[in-house]
């Protein structure tokens, strides 16, 4: 006898924050989205923010929540249908690619009350103090940054020309799994919890 086991999936948009260009964003990215794509509890929507069209100048006042210019209807519409997030940043100088601050700063409630993951890379550090900024921004956004992160050191050696990694099953594997884990609990117990009574 076949027993069907039904697993409720979350669905996770993956940022991918560089958009110059000669960027190693899309090694890290098609390794990252590969793992991914192996699990039965997530539907991934992958936004490049290379290949997706924003603006970078808005009026002075922020716009109301849902109340964005029609060029931003697409980006929010794609935000609000997520249950989490998951951000693939390098290192620029200590930060982050502005391209990432410009997005984050278009829409407003569709960010609320939902997890935020890391992948970061670059240098000696990994990348990691990209995302200590990003986790400031994330908790003034009314996002939840997670605790557990993926941070790749000395990222273009970490990965061979075809695109895998050096060290599949290493260190890195396993903060890959951690993240996972606590991305899908977040994102059903917010769900759930937006469900009960709206942030």
């Amino acid at each position: 006898m076949t027993i069907g086991i039904h697993v409720e999936r979350v669905q996770v948009a993956v940022i991918v924050a560089s958009t110059r260009e000669g960027r190693f964003a899309e090694t890290v990215a098609d390794w990252f989205l590969g793992l991914a794509s192996r699990r039965l509890d997530l539907w991934i929507d992958p936004i490049d923010l290379a290949r997706t069209q924003l603006p970078t100048r808005l009026p002075v006042r922020r716009p109301r929540d849902g109340d964005y210019p029609d060029e931003v209807m697409p980006f929010a519409e794609r935000i609000a249908r997520a249950d989490g997030f998951v951000v693939i940043t390098p290192e620029y100088n200590h930060g982050y690619p502005g391209a990432l601050k410009n997005a984050l700063d278009l829409v407003n409630a569709e960010w609320r009350a939902k997890p935020m993951g890391f992948v970061s890379y670059g240098g000696p550090s990994g990348g990691i103090r990209a995302v200590e900024q990003l986790r400031q921004v994330a908790v003034e956004l009314h996002l939840v940054p997670l605790r557990d992160a993926v941070a790749i050191p000395m990222a273009r050696t970490a990965f061979g020309e075809d695109g895998s990694p050096a060290d599949p099953d290493g260190l890195i594997a396993d903060s890959v799994h951690t993240m996972f884990e606590r991305l899908v609990w977040w994102s059903r117990a917010l769900a759930a919890a937006r469900r009960v009574a709206p942030y």
